[in-house]
């Protein structure tokens, strides 16, 4: 059974990829017109991160599943789902703003989401190597019974 921490991931990732689709169809159609090919990258970008991460944290649910409550694994998947979220809505959304708004300041936020990107995916690599451990000691805890 999904745990609350599992299902809110799912639905947020749902949710987020819901927003990329449909900010990326809203960009295709009705933003050609209004933005030129600089901007209209910038927002292109956004779209694409934001369904990258959507989507991983999707996946972030899935494992989350899978891993023992208050695990150090767990733990480990909470930071890495509150990194990814923050890097949706700081990297992807100040890309938005610079894109409509081409205010270059906003420019100096996008790293901070950049930042709380790669700290979601080194969690997420630090919580999978703790996954792996536990599977491996509970494999060993298996054969000594």
């Amino acid at each position: 059974m999904l745990s609350n921490q599992s299902l809110l991931q799912a639905k947020q990732g749902a949710f987020f990829a819901f927003l990329a689709v449909g900010l990326g169809a809203f960009g295709a159609h009705a933003l050609k017109a209004s933005l030129d090919e600089y901007a209209l990258g910038i927002y292109q970008t956004a779209v694409t991160y934001q369904m990258y991460h959507a989507l991983a944290l999707l996946a972030l649910a899935s494992l989350s599943a899978w891993c023992e409550p208050n695990s150090r694994a767990q733990r480990w998947l909470g930071l890495c789902h509150k990194a990814f979220v923050f890097g949706i809505v700081f990297f992807c959304g100040s890309l938005y703003l610079l894109s409509f708004s081409g205010l270059k300041f906003l420019g100096a936020i996008t790293p901070i989401g950049g930042g709380a990107f790669l700290i979601a995916w080194i969690s997420l690599v630090i919580a999978l190597t703790q996954m792996s451990k536990d599977l491996k000691d509970s494999i060993k805890e298996g054969q000594s019974e």
